[in-house]
């Protein structure tokens, strides 16, 4: 079988992006990775409006983000669901975000498919965006379903290290964090980008140092910025071109080592990480040659 063509690999050969549909991307190579992290399209772009930084915009994202109605939004999530299995190793997990309207989807298409959920995070967010009808009270989570392949096969959690971030508690399924700050902008947004802070701790929390992690709707690559600051491996794939030039002068610019130290002082949970800690793995496994992309 044929290589397939990167759109982009970083010189460290530890971040790399393919352009296209994952749907056929994901059937073209065979390669398991450690963890998943998706942010699939969550249907929402219903010609609404919201607020952001204090003014009133369109909820629309794009095409990508259109409902086709309940049986198609169904059926697609339980079709890319399907094809991210495959790419899993035994041991390996999966986390899915969304919202009301779309993550009871993903919830059952996860059971359909045979995999054992372990958790379903609740993110509150610090700033979320006011509700306009004042008819409701305002939406201010987002959720993120953790599963993994096999009922009956163990996975990985680092819980030493979620209790030391935790101040010494067993670190509980509500995390607080803010929506995306303004120097995680620098280079361009995307309309759903997520925060470093929310991707960096499901990282610490269920790959270690050197495992491989695929996000099959990459976006601005939010899961590979945060994998290359915790040395994780990273495949993402984005059928859009802008998302990707996005990705790359992202991952471009942490390359710059007091831009890359100042992210890292801005991530809370990566103070922990450092070679003193024995909760944290930092020896990064060697590089596996045989991949399927150039």
């Amino acid at each position: 079988m044929d290589k397939l063509k990167s759109f982009y690999k970083s010189p460290e050969k530890d971040f790399t992006l393919l352009l296209g549909d994952t749907f056929k991307l994901l059937r073209k190579f065979d390669f398991k990775f450690n963890m998943i992290f998706a942010d699939p399209p969550y249907f929402l772009s219903n010609g609404g409006i919201s607020v952001q930084s204090g003014k009133v915009v369109s909820v629309n994202k794009g095409k990508w983000d259109r409902s086709h109605g309940f049986e198609a939004d169904n059926a697609f999530h339980k079709q890319w669901i399907e094809l991210c299995r495959d790419k899993l190793t035994d041991d390996g997990t999966i986390w899915i975000s969304g919202t009301y309207h779309n993550i009871f989807s993903v919830a059952q298409a996860l059971t359909e498919l045979d995999f054992k959920i372990l958790n379903v995070i609740t993110w509150a967010k610090t700033n979320p965006p006011p509700n306009l009808s004042c008819r409701y009270f305002t939406h201010s989570t987002e959720f993120v379903i953790w599963a993994r392949k096999y009922k009956k096969v163990p996975h990985y959690y680092n819980y030493a290290l979620m209790k030391q971030i935790n101040g010494g508690k067993q670190m509980r399924d509500i995390w607080v964090m803010p929506a995306i700050a303004r120097w995680e902008k620098s280079c361009g947004k995307h309309p759903t980008q997520k925060p470093l802070a929310l991707l960096t701790r499901i990282l610490l929390a269920s790959t270690r140092s050197g495992d491989w992690v695929l996000d099959p709707f990459t976006g601005a690559s939010t899961t590979g910025i945060a994998a290359s600051l915790t040395n994780r491996y990273f495949l993402g794939i984005e059928q859009e071109k802008d998302f990707l030039e996005l990705s790359v002068r992202r991952r471009k610019e942490i390359e710059d080592r007091k831009i890359r130290d100042r992210y890292i002082k801005r991530l809370h949970d990566l103070s922990y990480v450092h070679p003193s800690n024995p909760c944290v793995f930092e020896q990064r496994s060697e590089y596996v040659t045989d991949i399927p992309w150039d």
